[in-house]
């Protein structure tokens, strides 16, 4: 059984070039003005593990898949005590990110047995932001970034992480947002549709951020 902790996950998740950092920045900065105490993550990591799980992304799915699960068990006590602490905390990307990429190419009993695996080793999100934006869109805009694209970012990978994330969407707890939007809009309406659900889960301080 999972531990009920006292803070709330909330995990934005999107394809490559929707806008997920910077909606992770502005939401941080919006809760902590109400008083309400963030703690910001990022998967992978910056450590070895999650350097170590980068260099694989564009590899064998499946040892690509290992190496972030890796990084993902690493990561995870340090999410933990931020939750235990009664913090807000919002990540960008989470195991539905590897789901949706390493996943999507993993034959059908792959896929089923490292979606269990991802469920013994992660959190599971309390609510999911899913950035939704067409590709040739996110594909534009990475352009616009003037740097090459890694092989996760390829089209054909891009496509098959959005249907995927459509399918994961379906679950309870994901709130889908249209990244076509402007990022001042896309928090907007990010901050709409949590801020009921936060009031009733977290009682704001003003001891900090």
């Amino acid at each position: 059984m999972t531990e009920r902790l006292r803070g709330v996950l909330v995990v934005i998740e999107g394809i490559d070039g929707v806008g997920k950092s910077t909606l992770q920045r502005e939401l941080a900065r919006r809760w902590r003005r109400r008083g309400l105490r963030v703690h910001l993550t990022t998967e992978p990591s910056k450590g070895v593990s999650g350097q170590l799980a980068r260099r694989e992304a564009a590899g064998d799915p499946w040892v690509a898949a290992q190496a972030f699960t890796e990084d993902r068990r690493r990561s995870r006590p340090a999410v933990e005590a931020a939750l235990r602490a009664g913090r807000v905390v919002v990540q960008d990307r989470s195991f539905y990110s590897t789901l949706a990429y390493q996943g999507s190419s993993l034959t059908f009993a792959r896929r089923r047995a490292l979606t269990v695996l991802q469920r013994k080793v992660a959190r599971t999100p309390d609510r999911v932001l899913w950035l939704d934006l067409p590709v040739a869109t996110a594909v534009g805009r990475m352009a616009r970034r003037g740097r090459s694209r890694e092989a996760t970012e390829a089209v054909a990978v891009l496509r098959r992480a959005r249907t995927a994330y459509r399918r994961l969407a379906r679950g309870s707890g994901w709130v889908r947002l249209d990244a076509r939007q402007s990022p001042a809009e896309v928090a907007d309406a990010a901050d709409r549709a949590l801020a009921p659900w936060l009031a009733r889960r977290l009682r704001p301080t003003r001891s900090g951020a």
